[in-house]
């Protein structure tokens, strides 16, 4: 039988648009901050709820407190590397 494989090299398709793998790059990178960020909140935060004395409510301020706090500071953390 005939092979058929293409010969040529692979980049022969369509041009890479560059501008939206760094969009979709900086994306990725900011929901993984803020993703972190949520998650170590909540394990500081039922960490504080269950082992002292404080309960939900307090828990929860605490969470919202964190959240807030540490997201300001993070804003500003680059999304791209240089």
């Amino acid at each position: 039988m005939a092979d058929h494989m293409p010969s040529g090299p692979v980049e022969m398709g369509a041009d890479m648009d560059y501008s939206e793998h760094e969009r979709t790059y900086a994306l990725f990178i900011t929901l993984s901050k803020y993703g972190t960020l949520v998650c170590v909140a909540l394990l500081i935060a039922m960490a504080f709820g269950f082992f002292t004395s404080a309960g939900f409510i307090s828990a929860t301020v605490l969470f919202l407190v964190i959240c807030g706090v540490v997201g300001y500071l993070i804003r500003g953390l680059p999304t791209h590397i240089t």
